[in-house]
């Protein structure tokens, strides 16, 4: 599908970012993309997709040897994925099913990297006759691979250590702490001697993986992580007496700012304080791979969705809309953490104006929390206008909650041409129906526990 609508533009051709994004909702409910029919969905810009990867790759660009590689958890549609095959990137993934998306869009099996701390044997197996590269999670997952690795296969083999360097701000997005379910341990008793003989004992395992966390990690504590890393990496070649390892995975976790329109920090600030860690990191002697996720698609995207109904309660205002904890699970269980930018437009998409309201936006699951942002400073919403949830592209709409057997949301990508202002939207995922939703709940087996006489 695709549709077209014009939004205003500067002389110069270009778009603010407001009053793009402000085009496209527009766009979006004179088309029926959001409506009495589908009151929820999700959309990507898929040039600002492509300024983002245009950013890491020129943040990187006195790197001799780098695989970018995008996580494909932050946003696990196979459209998506493949317009990021297009601009150049490899594929992180950690589960088959994130690893069949992966060579569905397009990845080749050489710039595919499988991380996960339970990979079974049967994921290894086919990891390796892919070629696919392979983070072992621990020294057990290595002698796991011994008995299933063919000295044929392409792939590349590493071992993931934590470096135990701390956490962040948000306690499970860190992963780097003493008791971390991440890696081999890098500081405890005996461990670091212990990773130094497991190279000994494996030629082929000439990658070290770390990854020290991602949202509320300060650049400085993710840097710190990979800077032992390499370290590492220093002395297994020098106790070995031979550059056994040849490349460092130093993962993503790039944190974004969820607090306005503004990028920060950016991926030339990462690399400044990776080049003040780990000044030996960016000379050619190692190559990298990255993991980045959320920092190349959050920005890129927002959720749009339909005021149902208002009300007053205990003095509180509260706007009951169709987006909530099965498409921003995140900021529902975790407010603090993971704060969202509402933006308030009418029932015809045009932004609202007029005096501010503190305004609870609660979302349509079937539990009192349900609730995306207390007490926002809006225009007063009323029935059939329009919610944004802004800094959206990663994680929420594209891999949804199933909560109350609520529908996935239907999910388009979009172009604002510069010179025309023309809005071009294309389907990445269609809504889900109610068809689907019962074959998936089990339809096909609906009388499986009922016991029949004879």
């Amino acid at each position: 599908m695709t549709r077209t609508t014009c939004a205003p533009h500067h002389e110069d051709g270009t778009t603010p970012p407001a009053a793009r994004y402000d085009a496209v909702v527009e766009a979006a409910v004179q088309q029926g993309l959001l409506g009495e029919s589908d009151p929820v969905a999700g959309f990507i810009d898929t040039e600002g997709v492509r300024a983002s990867v245009g950013n890491l790759h020129d943040a990187f660009a006195a790197t001799p040897r780098v695989l970018h590689t995008f996580a494909a958890k932050a946003c696990s549609l196979i459209p998506v994925l493949r317009l990021l095959a297009d601009c150049g990137m490899g594929c992180e993934v950690a589960s088959p099913g994130e690893l069949r998306l992966a060579l569905e869009a397009g990845f080749p099996a050489s710039r595919i990297v499988l991380d996960s701390p339970a990979k079974t044997r049967e994921e290894i197996r086919l990891a390796l006759a892919l070629g696919v590269a392979v983070n072992a999670d621990s020294l057990d997952e290595l002698r796991r691979i011994d008995a299933l690795r063919n000295p044929s296969t392409a792939s590349v083999l590493g071992l993931r250590v934590n470096p135990q360097v701390g956490g962040g701000s948000i306690g499970p997005m860190s992963t780097a702490t003493d008791t971390s379910k991440f890696g081999v341990a890098l500081r405890d008793p005996g461990a670091r001697e212990a990773i130094v003989e497991a190279f000994r004992e494996r030629p082929w395992l000439t990658r070290l993986h770390a990854h020290v966390g991602s949202q509320g990690c300060p650049l400085e504590l993710i840097a710190a992580g990979v800077a032992r890393s390499h370290e590492l990496a220093e002395e297994i070649n020098a106790t070995l007496g031979v550059r056994q390892v040849t490349s460092l995975d130093i993962g993503g976790g790039l944190p974004v700012n969820f607090a306005d329109e503004r990028v920060h920090p950016t991926y030339a600030d990462y690399v400044a304080a990776l080049t003040a860690a780990a000044p030996g990191l960016f000379s050619g002697r190692y190559a990298l791979v990255t993991e980045f996720g959320r920092s190349l698609l959050a920005k890129n995207g927002f959720i749009g969705a339909r005021v149902e109904y208002t009300k007053d309660a205990g003095g509180r205002r509260i706007a009951l809309t169709h987006a909530g904890a099965q498409t921003a699970t995140r900021t529902v269980l975790m407010p603090d953490a993971w704060p969202l930018r509402i933006g308030a437009f009418g029932p015809d998409g045009a932004p609202k104006d007029g005096p501010l309201l503190a305004q609870d936006i609660a979302g349509p699951c079937c539990f009192a929390g349900d609730v995306v942002a207390y007490g926002s400073q809006l225009p007063e919403l009323a029935e059939d206008d329009v919610v944004v949830l802004y800094d959206t592209g990663a994680y929420y709409f594209s891999t949804p909650w199933a909560y109350n057997s609520l529908p996935r949301p239907a999910v388009y990508g979009f172009r604002v041409a510069g010179p025309t202002g023309a809005v071009t939207f294309a389907t990445v995922r269609e809504p889900q129906s109610l068809d689907a939703i019962a074959a998936e709940s089990g339809l096909a087996h609906v009388d499986a526990l009922i016991e029949r006489d004879g």
